[in-house]
Formats: structure tokens, sequence, C-alpha cells
């Protein structure tokens, strides 16, 4: 293996949650399930949230995570999970940051 795909994988939100899985964590993935316009990150891109609110991996190139991570807490918490959409139309995606034309719709479930 070279160090590349080692580092590639090392960044892997899904190897990150399957390690925080192992160890215990209470955690939850965002997933891109589609996109309109100019979005950010693509469909089938992964934000791996744990309970305390730690995170890795990206569904919006860092604009709309924030506001993520607070939904995933949430799904980890009522083990129910839910499907988030952001865009310019929403006045949410504005006080978030998604102001680059497109929307996403992110799905957020809890793991384990």
């Amino acid at each position: 293996m070279d160090n590349s795909t080692y580092l590639d994988e090392a960044r892997d939100p899904l190897i990150i949650a399957e390690g925080w899985m192992k160890d215990g964590k209470d955690i939850a993935i965002a997933t891109v399930v589609e996109t309109w316009g100019s979005a950010p990150r693509p469909v089938g891109s992964h934000l791996v949230i744990d309970a305390d609110g730690n995170f890795h991996g990206s569904v919006s190139g860092g604009c709309v995570e924030g506001a993520v991570v607070t939904e995933a807490i949430d799904v980890i918490d009522t083990g129910k999970a839910r499907m988030l959409e952001f865009g310019v139309a929403d006045e949410t995606a504005w006080q978030v940051g998604l102001s680059c034309g497109g929307r996403i719709k992110v799905y957020v479930e809890r793991l384990g």
C-alpha cells in the first residue's frame, strides 16, 4: 500500500465512523442524497458526527456543516432519521452560508 492510499483511508468518513463505533461512541452519518445547481459537494458525500458534536468529512464544503451537526446530535438522541434541505431560497441556507446558488438534500441517520 502506498502512502496516498493510506492517507485517503485515514480521512474516509466511513472508516472514521467504523472506528468511532468500535470505541463505543454513539454516532450519526449525514449523506448528500440529492443536489441541484451549483452544489459544493457531490451526491454520496458523507459527514460523520458523534454525540459530543465532533465530526469528520463534509456535505457542503463547510457552508452547512454546523446546522447538520446540530440536527445529527438530535438524531442520535431520538434515533429518528431526518431529511434536511438547504438552498439559496431557504432562509436557513443564507444564515449558514449556502449562497453558492445550489441546493442540497442531506439524509441524517443514526448508526448502530
